[in-house]
């Protein structure tokens, strides 16, 4: 039986039309955006089917109506058929590795005629009602690490089959998932782990041919090692409540760094990175001996970060060097400022920046950019289709666009905390996590501030299967909340 409280009794009295207003507002300026990065000058009719703007308008309409159908199905649907959901995108995903349709290098898409769908787009909204299935149910713990394992789990497998159709951008947006991690309880070092990790490796690689001072010593791999000194010895204090060792681990580790440095410098120039490996074992060997002496495992893992830090560091240079494919290489050098390339891999970024910059303040108005009309911008109404934006709406019209993702994902956020039920506010964040990601990656991908990953821009990008994507994730949310003020017995 489902008898309802308060006064909202009807589905559409309850659903958030707020959220519901800033879908449509983005719809409308996303084909806006598409319809004047798609034209060409001497079209006459922007909404006929052979062009890109008369399609995405079938895209969109088709969006809508997906949508309503979505919320009029029974919201307990999407909880019951969670993992059965998640299973076919699985077999649809391990399909598509082997699919002999190649585009643009990449497996990831199912042709069927004229239709192309990428199964990795629904895939998403799948891994998010599977995963907030298993958080939901009775007795699981985020902090028992059996428990944690197969949460992630569940998101690694979509993400490794995606990995293997070659759409290395879609795969990486799983990584969302752990801001709903955090949210729900995960600790928050695993979390400052990956951001540790992200800033050895961008220090790192960055000023890794740079030498310090006048010694043969490396500012990057230098620099990093002694922020793995001082990132563990902060733990030691945050995490076992030992401020005075901190102290005494601090004065060790720059004292032995500021003599060396100094003897290197004036004395006799040499290679200090031995001497801070050399601080960097005994401190790990410390950390070790104090877990065994007083039985307190947080010095443990806090020497296990320790270690893997170091063991990340130097696999992850291996890994730039030896491992991945050329041109991948070539974007993250070009990212981190140590190769320009205007005329391959950093092409697009520069000419990206180009039609933002010239937009100016008010922008150069609808159908009137020059960089986007002449294609100067490559993929610039799919991946890049934010430059139209900045070109023809200006500074204005971005943050406006900006402005309504940050009211969209803020909107999220609140409908996810009002949840009842551990499902919808699981789900809720998964969605939240899943558009802050996209929006974040693939704006800064055009302003040269995030690799070029190659992810869409939500409600903006052409194509009917991100499109759909989004839309099956949004409305799949509304509905379940739309659901919130029901007592079921």
């Amino acid at each position: 039986m489902v008898r309802p409280t308060g006064k909202q009794s009807g589905l559409f009295r309850s659903l958030d039309w707020w959220t519901v207003a800033i879908y449509l507002a983005l719809l409308i300026f996303g084909w806006v955006s598409v319809c004047g990065a798609s034209y060409t000058y001497g079209d006459t009719d922007i909404f006929s089917l052979s062009t890109r703007s008369g399609m995405q308008i079938i895209w969109i309409g088709t969006s809508i109506m997906l949508g309503f159908v979505l919320l009029m199905l029974d919201d307990r649907f999407y909880d019951t058929f969670s993992y059965l959901i998640y299973a076919v995108l699985l077999v649809l995903l391990f399909a598509t590795i082997f699919n002999p349709h190649e585009i643009k290098g990449s497996r990831s898409w199912l042709v069927l005629g004229p239709l192309r769908l990428q199964p990795a787009e629904f895939a998403k909204f799948a891994t998010a009602l599977a995963v907030s299935k298993f958080m939901s149910a009775y007795g699981f713990n985020i902090h028992r690490w059996k428990h944690f394992v197969a949460a992630m789990a569940i998101v690694v497998v979509p993400m490794l089959f995606i990995v293997a159709q070659r759409e290395t951008g879609s795969a990486l947006v799983y990584l969302a998932f752990f801001l709903m991690f955090y949210r729900e309880g995960m600790p928050g070092s695993i979390l400052f782990t990956g951001v540790a990790m992200i800033i050895y490796f961008v220090v790192g690689i960055k000023y890794e041919q740079t030498l310090l001072w006048d010694t043969p010593t490396s500012v990057g791999v230098f620099v990093v090692l002694l922020l793995v000194q001082i990132f563990s010895i902060i733990m030691v204090e945050v995490y076992c409540g030992d401020r005075k060792k901190t102290r005494k681990l601090l004065a060790f580790s720059l004292g032995i760094t500021l003599i060396f440095l100094l003897f290197s410098e004036y004395v006799i120039p040499f290679n200090i990175v031995w001497v801070q490996l050399a601080v960097t074992f005994l401190l790990i060997g410390y950390l070790v001996y104090q877990s065994l002496s007083t039985r307190i495992l947080n010095y443990l893992y806090i020497g296990l970060f320790t270690l893997g830090s170091v063991l990340f560091f130097y696999s992850a240079d291996y890994v730039l060097n030896d491992v991945m494919e050329p041109h991948q290489r070539v974007r993250i050098n070009v990212l981190l400022g140590l190769d320009d390339d205007l005329a391959g891999a950093g092409y697009n970024v520069h000419q990206s920046e180009i039609a933002i910059g010239s937009g100016g303040l008010q922008g150069k108005g609808f159908l009137n950019g020059t960089q986007t009309k002449l294609k100067f911008v490559p993929e610039q109404d799919t991946d890049f289709i934010f430059c139209t934006v900045g070109e023809e709406e200006g500074f204005l019209g971005s943050a406006g666009v900006l402005l309504l993702f940050l009211a969209l994902i803020l909107r999220l956020i609140h409908l996810a905390e009002r949840q009842p039920f551990k499902f919808g506010r699981i789900y809720g964040y998964c969605v939240a996590s899943i558009f802050l990601f996209h929006v974040f990656i693939n704006v800064g991908m055009v302003l040269g501030l995030t690799p070029v990953i190659g992810i869409p821009l939500p409600f903006f990008s052409y194509g009917g299967s991100s499109l759909w994507g989004f839309t099956l994730l949004l409305f799949i949310f509304l509905r379940i909340d739309a659901s919130r003020n029901l007592i079921r017995n």
